[in-house]
C-alpha cells in the first residue's frame, strides 16, 4: 500500500501531485529569500525548498517559514549539525544524503532529530551522487540509482524513520524514465520525480516534459520539480503546464491556438500570447481558443467557451461553439478581450 508523508500540510502520495521549486537565493537575506518564495506561491508552488550552507541559512528558516505561505524544506549536505538547526528552526522537511551526513554516527544524530519533531526526509540518488558500490557494480544505470537510493533509505530505517520522499534522477530522460519505473516496482515511499540537470530553458523544459510527463501518464510520481537553469518562478509554469497537460490539473484557462500560415491576415499569433499571459495564474475552468482563420477555426473552436477566428476584412467572435458576433480587424481584439474578462469574472 502507498504510503504517504506530510510537509507541512501538503500531503506526498494521496493522489495529488505537489509541485516544487528551490530558490536561488542565500537563504540568510530573508527579505529577498521570501520575496522570491511569494513569487513563487504566486505562480503555483506548493513545496519550496532552500539552501542551508551555514549557520546563518539554517537559523533563518524560522524567518522565513514565518512568512512563505508554503512548506518549507531545508537541502543539507555535509553537515548534521545543520540538519538538526534547520529542523530545530522549523523546516518542514530536510533533504539529506546520508552517504555524506557524518557516517553512521551523523545519520542516527539526524534520525533522532526527525523523529523528536516529526518531520519528513528526502534521500536518493542521481547520477553524480551514485554510492560507490553500486557504481563499481552496475555503471551508470538504473540498478545502480535505486540500489543507491534505497541503500539511503535503508540507512534511515535503521534508525527507526519512515517518513520519507525517494528520488533517483538523471539528466537523461530514458535513464531518469527507466529509473523511476524501477523504484516505483520496489518502494512503497512517495516519489519526487525530476530530471536533474535538464539544462536552460529551451531544452530543460523539452526533456522534463518528456520524463516527466512519460511517469505521470503510468501514475508514477507524488511530486515533482522541474529543474532549469532559469527564473525558479518558470520551474513552477513548466511544472503546472505538465500536470495540465497530463489531464491532472482542470481548474486553469486552457489556451488553444492554430500554429498559423498564409491564410492568417491579423495577428492571430500576438494575440494568443496576450491572451495566455492574461489567464496565466487564474484558477477556473475555461477553454479559450484563438484561430487563424474562419476555414478549420470555428469548428476547431466549437468546444470552447471563447474562441476568435478572423478574416481579411472581420474576425469571428464565437462563444460555447455558436457565432457570436463579426467584428472589424481593427476592433476584433478589443472585443474578444472585453468577452474574456466577462468570462474571467
Amino acid at each position: 500500500m502507498k504510503k504517504t508523508v506530510n510537509v507541512g500540510g501538503v500531503v506526498l502520495g494521496g493522489g495529488k501531485i505537489a509541485v516544487q521549486s528551490m530558490t536561488t537565493e542565500k537563504t540568510s537575506d530573508v527579505e529577498r529569500s521570501v520575496a522570491q518564495i511569494l513569487r513563487l506561491r504566486e505562480a503555483g508552488c506548493d513545496i519550496v525548498r532552500v539552501a542551508v550552507l551555514d549557520e546563518a541559512d539554517a537559523r533563518a528558516i524560522a524567518k522565513v517559514r514565518e512568512q512563505a505561505g508554503i512548506p518549507v524544506v531545508a537541502d543539507i549536505h555535509f553537515s548534521p549539525r545543520l540538519a538538526v538547526l534547520s529542523v530545530e528552526a522549523g523546516a518542514d522537511k530536510i533533504r539529506i544524503n546520508p552517504g555524506n551526513i557524518g557516517g553512521e554516527q551523523g545519520i542516527a544524530l539526524v534520525a533522532d532529530c526527525l523523529k523528536a519533531h516529526h518531520i519528513p526526509v528526502r534521500v536518493g540518488a542521481n547520477t553524480g551522487s551514485i554510492e560507490a558500490n553500486f557504481l563499481r557494480e552496475y555503471g551508470r544505470s538504473a540498478q545502480a540509482l535505486v540500489g543507491s537510493a534505497l541503500e539511503n533509505v535503508a540507512a534511515l530505517e535503521r534508525h527507526g524513520v519512515y517518513d520519507i520522499v525517494v528520488s533517483v534522477k538523471a539528466s537523461s530522460v530514458p535513464l531518469t524514465v527507466e529509473a523511476y519505473e524501477l523504484l516505483a516496482k520496489r518502494t512503497e515511499y512517495p516519489l519526487h520525480v525530476g530530471v536533474t540537470e535538464a539544462g536552460t530553458k529551451e531544452m530543460g523544459v523539452i526533456k522534463s516534459s518528456i520524463g516527466i510527463g512519460a511517469l505521470l501518464l503510468k501514475g508514477i510520481g507524488d511530486t515533482i520539480r522541474v529543474s532549469l537553469t532559469a527564473d525558479p518562478v518558470e520551474e513552477v509554469y513548466a511544472a503546472r503546464n505538465i500536470l495540465r497537460a497530463c489531464g491532472l490539473e482542470t481548474e486553469y484557462v486552457e489556451v488553444v491556438s492554430c500554429p498559423t500560415c498564409g491564410r492568417c491576415q491579423y495577428d492571430s499569433m500576438g494575440l494568443a500570447a496576450r491572451v495566455n499571459e492574461r489567464v496565466r495564474g487564474v484558477k477556473k475552468k475555461l477553454k479559450i481558443a484563438v484561430m487563424g482563420c474562419v476555414v478549420n477555426g470555428p469548428g476547431e473552436a466549437k468546444d470552447c467557451d471563447l474562441g476568435i477566428a478572423g478574416g481579411r476584412e472581420y474576425c469571428l467572435i464565437l462563444q460555447k461553439g455558436k457565432e457570436n458576433e463579426r467584428v472589424a480587424v481593427g476592433d476584433a481584439e478589443r472585443a474578444f478581450m472585453e468577452k474574456l474578462e466577462e468570462l474571467l469574472q
